[in-house]
């Protein structure tokens, strides 16, 4: 499972449920970076579900600069994209607004 956010979203594509907009919980389609962009994984502990996967993303996509996150429940890592290097104390604050824990970065 994993949950991908692209920002920016239109408002058309805000139906469906609450994991995405097509209504299932992951996509199958890989995300272009852009150039000249920073990818950043990090460990995320507790997320179970796509609903888990949903919350971090949403959570951290709200962060300057952050144009895509990927989250994967069932290896606990999140993919972030962004314009430039994110601080990760901004990072760690967002997991933890979500109700999960920030492990650490991999990347």
């Amino acid at each position: 499972m994993s949950a991908q956010t692209e920002l920016p979203q239109a408002a058309s594509e805000t139906t469906g449920s609450c994991c995405s907009p097509s209504g299932s919980c992951h996509s199958d389609t890989a995300a272009e970076t852009p150039q000249g962009a920073v990818t950043a994984v990090y460990e995320v502990k507790g997320m179970t579900c796509g609903h888990c996967e949903g919350a971090v993303s949403g959570e951290i996509s709200e962060l300057a600069g952050v144009t895509s996150v990927t989250a994967v429940a069932a290896t606990g890592l999140v993919t972030v994209v962004s314009a430039a290097p994110l601080d990760e104390a901004a990072v760690r604050d967002a997991v933890d607004e979500a109700g999960y824990e920030l492990g650490g970065v991999k990347s």
